[in-house]
C-alpha cells in the first residue's frame, strides 16, 4: 500500500527555526507496513502557508530508494525566511504516486554575513579574574502596532539568558555551545511573536562566563578565549500595520550588574537575592546600576546552531533528605546526573546558603569532594552560594552545570523537605532512538546506567565526565559513538563535533585529544604539551572512524564529503611520521627493512590501551610509552583501510587505491614486527589479540590460535577482562564472532571486578571511569560518570538481541540473536533512517521464537545458527520459530 510519508526532517531536525545551509538535506520515513519507496518527489514553497507561496523547488520524479540525504537544489534560499516542503513517493510497481505528506517547515538563519546589523556589546573591563561578574544587558523599543511575526537571533561570548518583557525565551539551556570561539560562535533563533506587544517593550539578556571565560579542562583555566563576556541580539519584527522593525544590540544598549555575581560552569554561582530582579527585565526606565554598554570591535564568524538544544530534559525528586553528623543537610536524588537543583528558599536577608554537589559520600555520610583526581577542589568546586532576600522564593542557578547525585545544603534556616528541592537534568535534547529489554534485569540496569552517562555527557560537546575536566576527549567518543546510536539519534550531534574537530585540527593534520581544544589565540594558542599528545592513535583516529560510524548507522554520505579533507590530513600525517621518524631503539639497531620500517608508527606520544584494569593514570602513561607501537600501528592500518573504503563510497577511485595499498603495506609491517613465530601477538596481552582479530590483521588460518590464546588469557584472569580503553568495546564482539560466545557471556555476566555488573551490584547509577570506583579503604576514586566503558551495551542490541546494520543506514540489517547466558528473552528496537526495526526473542528448553520488524525499504537477514543461508524479510512483522541448539551459548 502506498502511504503518505511521515516524520519529515530538515537537516535531521524537526521544523528547525534556524538552518545555516543554502542546501539543506531532507529526510522522511514511511509508516510501518507501507510499500517500499522506489522514487520520490519533493516540493518546497516559500511562506508559512497563510497565503499562497512561491514554488522554490520541485524535484520532479526522482528514482531513489533512500528516504534521506535528499539535497535541496532549487532557487537560492534567502536569509531569515520561512519555507514549507512536502514529499510523495512511488513504489516499484505503481505508475501513480502515493498521497502527498503533510507539510513540514524550516526557516533559514542569517545566511548572508552582511545582513548582521547587530554588534557585540559588553560592560566595563574587569580589573582581575576575581572581578568576573555576570553581564546584564538591556534596551527598550516602542512598537506602533502588534507583532504579526517576530524572530530573534541571539548569541553571546559566554552562556546567556534572553528575555523580552520579562519572558524567558531561553529557559535552563546552555547556549551558545562550546566551539573554537576564536573561529566561530553559534547563534540561536527564537520565535518572539507572542513576547512583544504594541507600545513599550524591554529586551534584556544576562551573560555568564560559560565555556568562553569560565574554567575549562583539567587545569580549570579561565579566560581561555577572552576576558570580556558580551551579547549580540538581532530581532526582526513584522507588524500588523505592514511595517517592519529591527532591534539590534549596539551602543544604545545599557550594561549593568544584577543579583548573580560570579557564575562559572565548573565552580558554580554566587547570587544575592536582595538585589532586585524585576527592574532590569520589565522597567522602561533603566536601573541606577546600569550605564552605557560598550560596543566591541569584534567581527568573529557567526554560524547557526544546527543541533537539538542543551536544556532541561527531566526533573528528579529526592530519594532522601537527612542531616549528616556535621549538621549539614544531605539530599540524595538516588541517581547520578548532570544538571542543577531547584530549591525553595525562605526569607532571611543576609543569610548565606551553600549548596555543594558531588557524586559520592564519604563513609561517614558527609559529602566527598576530594575523590576527583587532579581537580583544584580547594576552590569553589561545584558549589552555589545564595544570599537570602526579603521574600521566600524558588531558586535555580542559570550559568553552571554540576555532575552529582548528592547535594550538601549548609546554612539553610530550618529543615529541608523532599518537597523543597528537585533536580533538573540538563542534556542535549537528541531524540530517543533505541531500546532494550531482557530477562536478566542486571543487564537492563547496566544499560540504564549507560543511558544516564550518555545524557550526562551529551551536553554542549560530548565530554568524558560532567565533574572533572568536562572535556570533549576524542578517544571517549570514538569508542562510544556506535553504541550511542542504539540510544539516541546522534547524527546531528556528532556531525557538529566533527565540524569542531576539523576546525581545531593542526595544519600538519594532527588532531587534539579533546575538541574543542581549550586553546585560542587570546591565551597564546595550543600549549606545547597538547601539541605533543595531538598525535595519539585511537584518539585522533576519531577524525576517520567517527564519520564512518555516521555513514554506517545513518547512511550519512554528506558527512564523508565534508570531513574528507580532515580525514586525509590525519592519515597523511601518520604516513609521513611512519616514513620519516624512527624510535631510538630501531635507529640504534641499525638494520633497515624497507618493507617494514616506513610503515611502523613507533614515535610520538600515544595514550594507547589506556587504563587497563589495575593501572592508574601514571602507570597507564608509562605503559603506553613502552608498548604503544603495536597499538599505534594497528590503528594506522585501520584508519588507512577505512579511509580507502570512504574514498570508494565517494567515487574517489585513485585515493581508494592509494589508501588501500597503504593499509596493505602497514598490515604487512605490523605482522612482521608484532606477530611472533609462535603465534603470539605484540606483548601477549588480551588487547593485542582483540585488536588483531577486530582489525583483520591476521590471516584466516591464524585466527583460531589467536582466539584460543585470548581465551587462555581470559581464563588465566579467572574469567575477567584485562583490556583497556580502546579494545574493551571490541572484546565481546570479537569473541562472539570467533565462535566463543560462551566466553563473551562469562565476561558480560561476571560480577567481581573488573566487570560491568560489579558496578551495577555496587549500586552504581552511571558508569564509572575505572573498574573499581573505590579503593581498598572504601574511598571513592576518579569520576563516577564516564560513558566509555559503557560502550559494551552496544553488544546487547547488536548481539544479544542480534540487530545490527549490514549496509549503510540499515538498508540491510542482520538479525543474529545470541541466545544464551541463561536469558529466556531479549528485545531491542532501533529507529533507523527507514523507520523502526526490532528484534525480539523468547527461548524455552526446546525452541526459540523470534519476532522481527522490518521498516519499509529495508531488508532483514535472519541467521538462526542452525545452518543454511540466512532468511530474508522485507517490510512488515515476521515470526520465526526454530529448535534450540543442543550446545548452550554461554
Amino acid at each position: 500500500m502506498l502511504c503518505a510519508p511521515v516524520d519529515l526532517r530538515t537537516d535531521t531536525l524537526d521544523s528547525p527555526l534556524c538552518i545555516g545551509s543554502r542546501s539543506p538535506e531532507f529526510a522522511w520515513r514511511l509508516p510501518a507496513g507501507a510499500v517500499a519507496q522506489a522514487a520520490y518527489q519533493v516540493q518546497v514553497t516559500t511562506g508559512d502557508g497563510s497565503a499562497a507561496g512561491e514554488l522554490a523547488w520541485d524535484s520532479g520524479r526522482v528514482t531513489g530508494t533512500e528516504p534521506f540525504g535528499v539535497t535541496y537544489e532549487g532557487m537560492s534560499l534567502m536569509s531569515c525566511r520561512h519555507y514549507r516542503w512536502r514529499v510523495r513517493v512511488w513504489s516499484g510497481t505503481e505508475q501513480e504516486p502515493g498521497p502527498w505528506s503533510e507539510y513540514a517547515s524550516f526557516e533559514t538563519g542569517v545566511l548572508d554575513p552582511e545582513r548582521w546589523a547587530a554588534r557585540w556589546v559588553s560592560g566595563p573591563v574587569p580589573a582581575a579574574k576575581t572581578d568576573y561578574r555576570v553581564l546584564y544587558l538591556r534596551t527598550t523599543v516602542d512598537l506602533p502596532a502588534p507583532v504579526l511575526r517576530g524572530r530573534a537571533y541571539v548569541s553571546a561570548l559566554g552562556w546567556y539568558r534572553f528575555f523580552v518583557n520579562g519572558r524567558d525565551l531561553t529557559g535552563p539551556a546552555l547556549v551558545p555551545r562550546w566551539t573554537p570561539f576564536d573561529q566561530y560562535v553559534e547563534y540561536q533563533a527564537y520565535d518572539v511573536t507572542e513576547a512583544f506587544r504594541a507600545g513599550g517593550n524591554v529586551v534584556s539578556m544576562a551573560v555568564g562566563d560559560g565555556r568562553f571565560r569560565g574554567a575549562n579542562g583539567l587545569t580549570a583555566k579561565q579566560a581561555v578565549y577572552g576576558d570580556r563576556t558580551a551579547g549580540l541580539v538581532q530581532v526582526d519584527l513584522d507588524l500588523e500595520d505592514g511595517s517592519t522593525v529591527t532591534v539590534v544590540s549596539d551602543g544604545s544598549w545599557q550594561a549593568g550588574t544584577g543579583r548573580i555575581g560570579a557564575a562559572d560552569p565548573m565552580f558554580g554561582e554566587r547570587v544575592d537575592l536582595r538585589v532586585p530582579d524585576e527592574d532590569w527585565l520589565t522597567s522602561h526606565a533603566p536601573p541606577a546600576r546600569f550605564g552605557p554598554a560598550e560596543v566591541l570591535d569584534d567581527r568573529r564568524t557567526l554560524i547557526a546552531e544546527d543541533v537539538p538544544a542543551v536544556c532541561e530534559i527531566e526533573r528528579l525528586s529526592p530519594r532522601t533528605v537527612s542531616r549528616a553528623t556535621s549538621g549539614k543537610q544531605i539530599v540524595d536524588f538516588g541517581q547520578n546526573f548532570a544538571g542543577v537543583v531547584r530549591i525553595r528558599l525562605p526569607a532571611g536577608p543576609g543569610t548565606t546558603v551553600r549548596l555543594t554537589h558531588s557524586e559520592v559520600l564519604r563513609k561517614d555520610g558527609e559529602l566527598d569532594i576530594d575523590y576527583i583526581h587532579g581537580l583544584p577542589v580547594n576552590r569553589w568546586y561545584q558549589r552555589d552560594e545564595v544570599i537570602l532576600g526579603d521574600e521566600a522564593t524558588w531558586w535555580s542557578p542559570w550559568f553552571t552545570i554540576h555532575g552529582f547525585r548528592y547535594v550538601e545544603v549548609d546554612g539553610l534556616p530550618g529543615d529541608l523537605s523532599a518537597q523543597d528541592i528537585e533536580g533538573i537534568v540538563v542534556s542535549s535534547t537528541v531524540p530517543d532512538a533505541g531500546g532494550f529489554d531482557c530477562s536478566d534485569q542486571r543487564l537492563v540496569r547496566l544499560r540504564r546506567n549507560v543511558s544516564w552517562s550518555l545524557r550526562s555527557n551529551f551536553t554542549d560537546t560530548p565530554t568524558d565526565c560532567p565533574t572533572r575536566e568536562r572535556s570533549g576527549w576524542t578517544g571517549d567518543i570514538q569508542v562510544f559513538a556506535p553504541t550511542s546510536t542504539t540510544f539516541v539519534d546522534a547524527q546531528a550531534y556528532l556531525r557538529r563535533y566533527l565540524r569542531n574537530l576539523a576546525a581545531e585540527q593542526l595544519p600538519d593534520g594532527r588532531v587534539p585529544v579533546f575538541v574543542p581544544a581549550e586553546a585560542s589565540s587570546f591565551s597564546g594558542g595550543m600549549a606545547k604539551l597538547m601539541r605533543v599528545v595531538a598525535q595519539s592513535a585511537g584518539w585522533a583516529d576519531a577524525a576517520v572512524l567517527l564519520p564512518w560510524t555516521l555513514y554506517r548507522y545513518y547512511g550519512d554520505r554528506s558527512v564523508l564529503e565534508r570531513q574528507y579533507p580532515s580525514m586525509t590530513a590525519w592519515v597523511d600525517q601518520l604516513t609521513r611520521r611512519a616514513r620519516e621518524k624512527r624510535r631510538i631503539t630501531r635507529r640504534l639497531r641499525g638494520s633497515a627493512n624497507p618493507g617494514v620500517d616506513p610503515f611502523l608508527l613507533d614515535t610520538g606520544f600515544h595514550f594507547g590501551e589506556w587504563l587497563r584494569p589495575g593501572q592508574g593514570f601514571a602507570a597507564s602513561i608509562l605503559d603506553s610509552m613502552r608498548h604503544s607501537p603495536v597499538t599505534a600501528t594497528a590503528y594506522f592500518e585501520h584508519s588507512a583501510r577505512t579511509l580507502s573504503d570512504i574514498a570508494t563510497v565517494l567515487d574517489r577511485d585513485a585515493d581508494a587505491t592509494r589508501y588501500r595499498e597503504l593499509a596493505d603495506h602497514t598490515r604487512s609491517a605490523w605482522r612482521a614486527a608484532f606477530l611472533h613465530d609462535d603465534g603470539r601477538v605484540g606483548t601477549d596481552r588480551q588487547d593485542d589479540y582483540v585488536r588483531a582479530l577486530a582489525f583483520g590483521l591476521l590471516e584466516h588460518e591464524e585466527r583460531p590460535a589467536a582466539v584460543d590464546r585470548l581465551v587462555t588469557l581470559i581464563e588465566a584472569a579467572d574469567n575477567h577482562l584485562a583490556t583497556g580503553f580502546l579494545s574493551t568495546p571490541m572484546l565481546l564482539p570479537v569473541l562472539a564472532d570467533a565462535g566463543r560466545p560462551d566466553v563473551a557471556w562469562r565476561l558480560l555476566l561476571q560480577t567481581t571486578t573488573p566487570s560491568w555488573l560489579y558496578q551495577v551490584e555496587q549500586g552504581a547509577t552511571t558508569v564509572w571511569e575505572t573498574w573499581n570506583g573505590y579503593n581498598t579503604k572504601g574511598e571513592a576514586k576518579e569520576s563516577h560518570n564516564h560513558y566509555a566503558l559503557g560502550a559494551v551495551v552496544g553488544f546487547l542490541t547488536e548481539y544479544v538481541a542480534g540487530l545490527s546494520p549490514t549496509e549503510p543506514g540499515y538498508r540491510v540489517f542482520d538479525v543474529r540473536p545470541l541466545v544464551g547466558g541463561g536469558l529466556t528473552s531479549a528485545r531491542a528496537e532501533v529507529q533507523t533512517p527507514y523507520g523502526a526495526a526490532s528484534s525480539s526473542w523468547v527461548a524455552d528448553e526446546s525452541q526459540v521464537t523470534l519476532e522481527v520488524a522490518v521498516p519499509p525499504g529495508s531488508t532483514a537477514r535472519l541467521h538462526t545458527g542452525t545452518g543454511g543461508p540466512p532468511q530474508e524479510f522485507s517490510s512488515g512483522t515476521h515470526t520465526v520459530v526454530w529448535p534450540r541448539a543442543e550446545r548452550e551459548q554461554g
